[in-house]
């Protein structure tokens, strides 16, 4: 299958009307994302006179890991959208798990970029200029080394306040999608909820700073919603296990304690490979 033809989608706000047309759309594939290092196909989905394009990520697709269940990204990614969803920022994409033309897997509403947005760079100097924050330094050849540095971005540290809580192990810069709209989100959460700790994010650039007042608010809701019998871990439930969802009630805890970001355990890479 080919790389996909560029097919201009309807535009479908992102909301329980997005959500619906995913589940109960018909879903046609038109081309395999080649970057993706899982099967990742695009497509669109038509359903009751609205049609958009997403991705299809199939089960039977997904690359056996070491230390991830076989079988479970796609329940991941959409775990990792009700928890989005439940801290009202809202900072991934529409998706569901549902049937498709292979078999069971997640669907995610396409997002445009805006290829111009400037989130990350490189840049020399030891220290970022105002509004940017360091990441740290990166080798760019001959020798050469240039500080990475992140865009000082209240969407940003939302996300890292996200991925902090579902443990995401793979925040790279591609997956960071900026829209034209002013909207930030945040793709392939597949490797996310693991009950260790695996934090691997370009977003450290609020290392140990207090956690903003909305954030703590933020937290305070996953908090309620997380506990025994409560909403979101009703929908978490049948997509990650008891364990998993532990420890994202503990991360919570822990966040809320601290109320600051956290920071690089010192036990493994703290910046995943490739970082873009």
């Amino acid at each position: 299958m080919s790389a996909p033809e560029r097919i201009p989608p309807r535009s479908v706000t992102p909301s329980a009307n997005a959500a619906e047309l995913l589940a109960r759309g018909e879903l046609t594939v038109r081309g395999r994302i080649r970057e993706a290092s899982n099967a990742a196909l695009y497509c669109t989905v038509s359903y009751d006179g609205e049609e958009a394009a997403c991705v299809y990520k199939p089960v039977a697709g997904e690359r056996p890991l070491w230390d991830f269940p076989d079988g479970t990204l796609a329940q991941r990614e959409v775990a990792a959208y009700e928890v989005s969803e439940a801290t009202g920022w809202s900072l991934v994409p529409p998706t569901v798990l549902r049937e498709g033309p292979y078999g069971e897997g997640m669907c995610q509403l396409w997002v445009e970029v805006t290829p111009e947005a400037e989130l990350l760079a490189l840049v020399d100097g030891e220290e970022p200029e105002p509004g940017w924050k360091a990441i740290g330094f990166a080798e760019v050849g001959e020798g050469r080394t240039a500080l990475l540095v992140h865009a000082d971005d209240e969407r940003l540290r939302r996300l890292a306040v996200l991925d902090a809580v579902i443990n995401n192990a793979d925040r790279k810069g591609g997956h960071l999608l900026p829209t034209g709209e002013g909207r930030l989100y945040g793709i392939d959460h597949g490797v996310t909820f693991n009950a260790e700790n695996k934090l691997r994010t370009l977003l450290w650039g609020w290392a140990g700073e207090a956690l903003t007042e909305e954030a703590v608010d933020v937290l305070e809701g996953l908090r309620k919603g997380l506990a025994e019998g409560g909403p979101l871990a009703a929908r978490l439930e049948p997509l990650i296990t008891d364990a998993e969802i532990d420890a994202t009630r503990a991360r919570v805890g822990a966040l809320l304690a601290s109320r600051t970001h956290p920071e690089p355990s010192g036990e493994w890479p703290a910046i995943p490979w490739p970082p873009v």
